[in-house]
């Protein structure tokens, strides 16, 4: 009788067994092929923050990650129902965006965003970059939302923010014009390109002067034309530290395209700085190649649209001017 007992028992936890490690296997297999799928409504998209199902084809788009974004749906013809905008805003969007703004709502800055407007707009995809992280769940629970990753490049976001759209046609379009537009400037330079120093700089009152580097997204479009650039400003980085008056020689160049500000306490800065001595002992100040340019595609906004402004700036100075 016990070893019948026995047997019984030893069938049991044999079955037993099985069990869990059919249940396990099945579980690893369910859990393995998580990876982004299409359902009737949204595809599952993975980014920095997770994974979101985004819409297949969202009407109600909201964007609280800066201008950059927002220039690039508006080049993919794709306007938002509200953004936020600026991070020293006197106007709600950049100046070379306004004329496609019409209806689209200002939530307020990337950093200070009124979710209650968000919420209350109901939109169908929420993008977003780090500066939203804190407010993930809540985002999360008004719309799918999406985030973008800010550290890669101003041609890796608009080529990003094109796969979740299903847009990547009109992005390869719009690289290819740019390029095109590069290729016409490096031959309008002729002989001059690859000798030529351009130097990028600007200045506030409460910080001083810096200059901008080859890594940032000016940078990166000077890169491509092939200019050359002052050593201080070759680097892996975004910005040179604080510059001094009496070093002001780290931003001379042949060319120097100094962005001004929003802030009239700022410009006034920058007015005064530039009736001292030792600017006007720069090389590039004495050869009268001093081009004032925009805080709005100079700093804020680097999608596409901004980018191209950018170059109308180097063609219009760097060719159109003696």
């Amino acid at each position: 009788m016990n070893q019948l007992f026995r047997r019984i028992a030893g069938l049991f936890i044999v079955g037993f067994l099985a069990v869990i490690l059919v249940s396990t296997c099945t579980r690893s297999v369910d859990h393995s092929a998580r990876s982004p799928e299409i359902t009737a409504d949204c595809r599952v998209i993975q980014h920095t923050m997770g994974e979101s199902c985004i819409p297949l084809d969202p009407q109600r788009i909201i964007v609280l990650s800066g201008d950059t974004m927002l220039g690039n749906l508006l080049a993919m013809d794709i306007k938002p129902i509200a953004a936020s905008s600026g991070w020293e805003a006197v106007e709600p969007f950049p100046e070379h965006l306004q004329n496609q703004l019409a209806g689209v709502e200002y939530v307020g800055t990337p950093t200070r965003p009124s979710l209650a407007k968000v919420l209350s707009l109901q939109p169908d995809l929420i993008l977003a970059n780090h500066h939203m992280e804190a407010f993930y769940d809540q985002l999360s629970q008004i719309a799918p939302i999406f985030f973008i990753d800010s550290d890669e490049t101003w041609k890796e976001r608009l080529i990003a923010l094109s796969k979740i759209l299903d847009k990547e046609d009109v992005a390869n379009r719009l690289m290819d014009n740019y390029q095109q537009r590069i290729g016409e400037l490096q031959q309008a330079l002729g002989d001059n390109l690859s000798n030529l120093i351009v130097s990028v700089a600007t200045m506030t009152e409460s910080r001083g002067i810096w200059a901008y580097s080859s890594k940032y997204s000016t940078g990166i479009v000077l890169e491509d034309v092939g200019v050359q650039r002052p050593l201080e400003q070759i680097g892996n980085f975004n910005y040179t530290e604080v510059i001094s008056v009496e070093k002001l020689d780290a931003i001379d160049g042949d060319v120097l395209f100094f962005v001004n500000r929003r802030s009239e306490d700022d410009n006034n800065a920058i007015s005064e700085m530039q009736e001292s001595p030792l600017w006007q002992q720069l090389n590039v100040v004495q050869n009268d190649r001093v081009y004032p340019v925009s805080l709005d595609h100079w700093y804020l906004e680097h999608s596409i649209l901004g980018i191209n402004a950018v170059l109308d700036d180097l063609f219009e100075n760097l060719i159109n001017s003696p």
